[in-house]
């Protein structure tokens, strides 16, 4: 359902969009994509580091720094074995 709601622009350029919207997005930034005859709002993430963190955990599993630099560490010493065969 698309529900619309009338701004206006102050003087300065400057929308307001209203705090039920701001609520349901949980988010304090927007991203404006200009389509030539209207505007689209979409809502982004703050911190969008933070946001993709965890998204792939149930397809390639989540490890942690010192786990990351364990496993980075056996394929390193693996390259070198095979350059020295």
């Amino acid at each position: 359902m698309v529900r619309a709601k009338r701004l206006v622009i102050s003087s300065g350029g400057q929308v307001s969009v209203p705090a039920a919207i701001r609520k349901r997005w949980r988010t304090r930034t927007v991203l404006a994509e200009d389509h030539g005859d209207h505007v689209v709002l979409r809502p982004v993430a703050d911190d969008p580091v933070a946001a993709a963190v965890g998204a792939f955990a149930t397809q390639i599993g989540v490890l942690g720094s010192e786990a990351a630099r364990r496993l980075d560490r056996e394929e390193e010493l693996d390259v070198q074995e095979r350059d020295l065969h």
